[in-house]
């Protein structure tokens, strides 16, 4: 640890390199920074956060150890998502760590209820938000703004949960980002929504 109590470079490197984290492989990381700080990389910044506010982790003389509730966490990966998740996508500011301090209008529970539906088959991020808010946004529009917080503080968090997989696809005047839900979502959540869903086709 630093004097400031953030990860040291050579952690964060190895983090950087090693963390399989959408959007953020070493490749993009390294290509205009060689020298990397913790709170330039925002999945461990956050992680860090998580594990001491929920008391998994904390400082000890310098360093970095987990809790007896953490250690025995870390063996148990079922209870450790329970823990987890939930306080990072619902109890975190994630406009916090975004480029912007914008908040998208909206609740959890519908933002979850009905991306359970859209998404179930594959959507668009522009999809979805004009599912939410009516209009058709995207980021070559003059509201690219609501867009980024709606994709920063909706769509990220539960990608950075393994909730959501985001495709980007560029396409002949824009790039297309892809959503759909992964394994984990459908394992892991009972939503009220789940009757309208159509069957999985099997091909």
């Amino acid at each position: 640890m630093t004097k400031t109590k953030a990860f040291k470079r050579v952690f964060v490197h190895w983090a950087v390199e090693h963390f399989d984290w959408p959007g953020r492989s070493a490749e993009e990381m390294f290509r205009y920074n060689k020298v990397i700080n913790e709170y330039e990389f925002p999945p461990l910044e956050v992680l860090h956060f998580l594990l001491i506010s929920l008391r998994l982790g904390r400082h000890i003389k310098g360093e970095f150890r987990l809790t007896k509730s953490g250690t025995q966490l870390a063996q148990a990966p079922g209870r450790l998502f329970s823990k987890l998740i939930p306080y990072f996508v619902f109890r975190i500011d994630h406009a916090a760590y975004a480029r912007f301090d914008d908040r998208p209008i909206g609740e959890w529970d519908v933002w979850m209820n009905v991306i359970n539906v859209e998404a179930d088959q594959g959507t668009t991020e522009a999809a979805l938000f004009e599912a939410f808010y009516g209009e058709p946004q995207d980021w070559h529009t003059a509201e690219w703004r609501e867009m980024a917080a709606f994709s920063s503080c909706v769509l990220r968090p539960l990608g950075w949960a393994g909730l959501l997989l985001e495709t980007r696809e560029d396409g002949p005047d824009k790039q297309v980002c892809h959503v759909f839900k992964s394994p984990l979502w459908r394992s892991a959540l009972n939503l009220d929504t789940d009757d309208m869903l159509r069957p999985m086709s099997v091909q």
